[in-house]
Parts: C-alpha cells; structure tokens; sequence
C-alpha cells in the first residue's frame, strides 16, 4: 500500500437507498474529491433514454474517469465515488483503481429493504433533487433495475462498512 495514497470511498446499494446522501457527507467530511456518476452524465451523454444507453454512456464515462482517479489517489488525495457499485463487476472496476494506486479502500453497503428503497425513490421522483441524471424513475424501472443488484460477500475481500435498516 502506497503510504501517500488517499482512500477510495465508494457504495453499494439499491436504488434509493441514500447512497448519493451518504457519499455527500462522507466526501465533506474526508475533504475527498466527489466523483457523481449522475452529475458526469448529465452534463456528457446527449440524453439516455434505455438502460442499455445508460450502460454506454456508464462505460465511456468509467474509462475517462479510472486514470483520473488512480491519479488523485496516488497524488495522496481521498476520492468518494457516487457510482452504484450494486455488482460484482462494478466492484471490480473500482477494485481496478484502488490497487493500481496502491490506495486503501472503503465499501459502504447500504442494506435497505427494497420497499423502503422504492418509498423514497417515491419520495425522490417528487423533489427532484439537483444532480440527479433521470428525473424520475417509475416503480417498473425500479423492479428492472433491483433484479441487477448483488450485495457484497466475503469473498470479495473489501473493506466493509454496513448500514442496516429493517
């Protein structure tokens, strides 16, 4: 582990959760720069209108950003990560990142029932907080999107931090 190294703080969690909440307060209260998935595709993609455009423009976004970020963390600088880190996959792209810059890492596995989740993604739709790449998400979507999400194991050996909600 590079001593100089920052940390890599990034979520897991389905979809309203508080991920996006939780990173916030974390990136204030490490001073880590805060990468926002939402935010890079709102302001690049020229509007997503499927998952599979989502899962492009997710794509094209990851590989301007991975270098960046190895960057920074090598530069001794923390980096919170609003990305859905909700697969295995996803997790091992982020795993990418923090073991080419030698860097510590923290997951933080937002464990929230599913109805709750879609309570505030209820919640959400009507307030629409800024940053936020699609407006509204309907119940459909939220089923389609919860059946992708696999909670972290063991077996994946990352630095777990688990909030638990019932």
């Amino acid at each position: 582990m590079n001593k100089r190294a920052g940390t890599l703080y990034f979520f897991c969690g389905r979809i309203a959760a508080g991920k996006t909440s939780l990173a916030r307060k974390i990136s204030a209260a490490e001073s880590a720069i805060f990468f926002c998935e939402d935010t890079w595709l709102s302001k690049l993609s020229p509007g997503i209108r499927s998952f599979e455009a989502y899962l492009d423009w997710s794509r094209r976004c990851r590989a301007v950003m991975g270098p960046l970020i190895i960057q920074i963390l090598k530069s001794g600088s923390s980096v919170v990560l609003d990305f859905g880190g909700n697969t295995v996959r996803e997790r091992s792209w982020v795993r990418s990142l923090f073991e080419a810059a030698g860097s510590n890492h923290v997951l933080h596995y937002l464990d929230i029932p599913e109805e709750v989740c879609l309570a505030q993604l209820m919640d959400r739709n009507k307030n629409k907080p800024e940053g936020l790449y699609f407006a509204t998400t309907t119940e459909e979507e939220f089923r389609q999107i919860s059946a992708y999400f696999q909670p972290p194991s063991p077996e994946e050996g990352f630095n777990l931090q688990t909030k638990i909600v019932h």
